[in-house]
C-alpha cells in the first residue's frame, strides 16, 4: 500500500506529537480536531517539539521547516475523505472512538486503514461500529511520541495480515520498533505499568511511605528512570485511572481495580502536570 497521506484525529499530545513524527518522516498530514483552539495549542507543540529536536541535532533546520509544510489542519472529519491511512488519538472514552470510527467508515476511502492509539480499549469493540473490520487496527505509540521507540501493534479479532504488515512497515519507516500484541485488556505495556502505579498510589493511601520516598525506593532500587507516581502525573491521573477502569472493566480482576486515592484525585481536579497539581505540585 502507497501511503502519502495520513490523517490524524485529535490534536492532543498524542495526537500532536504523531503528527510530528510522520511529517518529519515526509507524509503529508491532517490533523483534525473539533476546535480552532486545540488544534491552534497542537501546532505550537509540534513547533515546539521540532525545535527541540533541532536543538538536539536530531533535524536539520530545513527538514524542521519542511515537516511544517507538510501538515494540514481542519476541524472537520469530512475532509479525510481522501487519506490513505488514519491514525485515531482522541481521549480514552470507547463511546466518542466508537463514533468516530463509524463516521470514518462512511467517509473514507475503502482501502483507507482506521488505526486508533488507544491504550486499553479492545480494538474488536472499536472495529464492531465499521464494515472494514479488516482494516481496523490498534497502533499504540508511547508518550511522547516524538521520542519513544515502541509502538504496539494490536490486532482485532478480524483485523487481516495485509493490514497488520502495512502498520508493521510503516512503523518502521517512522523509525519505530513495533511489537505485536493481541487484543487484550491494556496489551503489553499498560497491562504490566498501570497495575503497578496503582500498586504505588495503594501505597502512598495506606501509609507505606511519601511519595517521594516510594519513587526514590523506584527508581533506586529497581532502577526505572522515574518513579510510578512521578509518572502518572506526566501521563496524567485521569488517562491513568480511564485505562485501569477499562482494564477492570474487562478482566472483572479485583487486582486491577482502580484505588479510590486515584479517583479522589481526579475527581478534585487535580490531574498531575497539565494541571499543576498531582502527587507533586509543579509550577503553572
Amino acid at each position: 500500500m502507497d501511503i502519502k497521506t495520513i490523517g490524524i484525529i485529535g490534536a492532543g499530545r498524542m495526537g500532536a506529537g504523531i503528527a510530528q513524527v510522520m511529517a518529519v518522516s515526509g507524509f503529508n498530514v491532517i490533523m483534525m480536531d473539533v476546535k480552532d483552539e486545540f488544534i491552534e495549542r497542537g501546532i505550537d507543540n509540534i513547533k515546539k517539539g521540532l525545535a527541540k529536536a533541532l536543538e538536539k541535532g536530531k533535524i536539520t533546520s530545513e527538514e524542521k521547516e519542511k515537516a511544517i509544510t507538510k501538515i494540514r489542519t481542519t476541524t472537520r472529519l469530512e475532509d479525510m475523505a481522501k487519506v490513505d491511512f488514519i491514525i485515531e488519538a482522541v481521549p480514552e472514552i470507547a463511546e466518542l472512538k466508537s463514533d468516530i470510527f463509524k463516521r470514518l467508515d462512511g467517509i473514507c476511502l475503502k482501502k483507507t486503514i482506521l488505526s486508533t492509539n488507544t491504550s486499553s480499549i479492545p480494538i474488536s469493540k472499536i472495529a464492531s461500529v465499521t464494515n472494514r473490520q479488516d482494516k481496523v487496527i490498534g497502533m499504540h505509540f508511547m508518550n511522547p511520541a516524538p521520542v519513544m521507540e515502541l509502538v504496539e501493534v494490536v490486532r482485532g479479532i478480524n483485523t487481516s495480515d495485509e493490514t497488520f504488515l502495512i502498520v508493521k512497515n510503516l512503523a518502521e519507516k517512522i523509525g519505530k520498533i513495533p511489537v505485536e500484541s493481541k487484543d487484550s485488556p491494556g496489551f503489553i505495556v499498560n497491562r504490566v505499568l498501570m497495575p503497578m502505579i496503582n500498586e504505588a498510589v495503594f501505597a502512598l493511601m495506606e501509609g507505606v511511605a511519601s511519595a517521594e520516598d516510594i519513587d526514590r525506593a523506584m527508581t533506586m532500587g529497581v532502577n526505572l528512570p522515574i518513579g510510578p507516581l512521578a509518572l502518572a502525573d506526566l501521563i496524567g491521573l485521569d488517562t491513568v485511572l480511564s485505562i485501569m477502569e477499562s482494564i477492570y472493566k474487562e478482566t472483572n480482576n479485583p487486582k486491577h481495580m482502580p484505588c479510590q486515592l486515584l479517583k479522589k484525585y481526579v475527581d478534585e481536579g487535580q490531574l498531575g502536570k497539565k494541571t499543576g497539581r498531582g502527587f507533586y505540585k509543579y509550577p503553572k
